[in-house]
């Protein structure tokens, strides 16, 4: 490929990972280039998606490298161009790994354990009979399967909706929590009386608690859930993004002026640490090694300059010079 198509194939792949987080894994992330002490060796230039995770650090979650033709003339790739002429390969590096697994269990997750987003969750709704073993209980699986085969011919964020029915013996309560700490995001938990009244109890994983500071059950008729579940499933994954998003805008600071004011703003104990945005001039050589050193005392890195950032006026944090960026400084995995 030529220089045009390489740099288009590289942010084709970042604009990849921000869709794939930000949608299956509802995970916000902040897409951009990172700054030159952090690209991949060799590269030209190194992009990347970060995550805030719920202590405050960020995670890189995927990169995405230009790497221009150094590593195609090592290798000696080349191509035969429209003039007939042999040119050297501009080729690119991206992927991701087994890292955004851990991305969304530390977005989502909490005390009671997983959070599973539904479009990516195994099972998006399991039903949980309170089996008695006794004579009642095969009317109870009976009402359960009616339940479960009505769920399945349903569609819900492009796909058919995955149930499952957990005949497995033990008592309700026990199971109900396993099933709990697994994430999944729809728990039906149905008795005798709830099938004799034709109704469901439902609990929602990305809303467990109520007031009363105990599992927030629904009660819903039956048909009357079916016809809802669809909905309810895009309801959650939602719910479960807007959640994630809040919290990390709501803990990014954008005025610091100074390396004294952010050493401040991370030695506050009682502090979310958070990320902070800087003005920086983009430095270079020696100035951007006295900038990284800086940071490492702190314990701090540079992450990225997002894609979407707006104009900047104001001067360099770390050099004095005109900004000519943005580019976030956090703690980070």
């Amino acid at each position: 490929a030529d220089r045009e198509d390489a740099m288009s194939e590289t942010l084709r792949a970042l604009e990849m990972y921000r869709s794939f987080a930000e949608g299956p894994l509802a995970m916000p992330v902040i897409a951009g280039e990172k700054p030159e002490n952090e690209r991949f060796p060799g590269a030209v230039a190194t992009y990347s998606i970060e995550a805030m995770m719920q202590d405050g650090k960020a995670l890189q979650a995927g990169t995405t490298h230009y790497l221009g033709t150094g590593f195609a003339k090592a290798a000696g790739i080349q191509y035969q161009d429209k003039e007939g002429t042999q040119q050297t390969c501009h080729t690119t590096s991206w992927g991701v790994s087994t890292r955004l697994i851990g991305g969304l269990i530390m977005t989502h997750g909490d005390d009671d354990g997983l959070r599973v987003p539904p479009q990516v969750a195994p099972h998006q709704i399991v039903i949980l009979p309170m089996l008695r073993d006794n004579d009642e209980d095969e009317a109870l699986l009976a009402y359960c399967e009616e339940i479960r085969a009505s769920l399945v011919m349903q569609q819900s964020l492009g796909e058919p909706i995955r149930v499952l029915l957990d005949k497995r013996p033990g008592k309700a309560t026990g199971k109900r929590w396993g099933w709990v700490k697994k994430g999944v995001p729809l728990i039906l938990e149905i008795g005798g009386r709830d099938a004799g009244a034709g109704q469901v109890s439902v609990l929602r994983r990305d809303v467990l608690w109520n007031e009363r500071a105990k599992p927030d059950f629904q009660g819903q008729a039956k048909e009357e859930f079916i016809a809802a579940a669809s909905g309810l499933l895009e309801e959650i994954q939602s719910s479960l993004f807007v959640q994630a998003r809040e919290k990390r805008d709501a803990n990014i600071v954008r005025d610091i002026e100074s390396l004294d004011a952010l050493a401040k703003f991370y030695d506050d104990k009682n502090r979310y640490p958070g990320w902070v945005e800087v003005k920086w001039s983009r430095p270079t050589g020696d100035e951007l090694e006295s900038a990284v050193k800086k940071l490492k005392d702190l314990k701090l890195t540079m992450r990225n300059s997002s894609m979407d950032e707006e104009p900047v006026s104001g001067t360099c944090i770390f050099t004095g010079k005109p900004a000519v960026q943005r580019i976030f400084i956090a703690r980070a995995y």
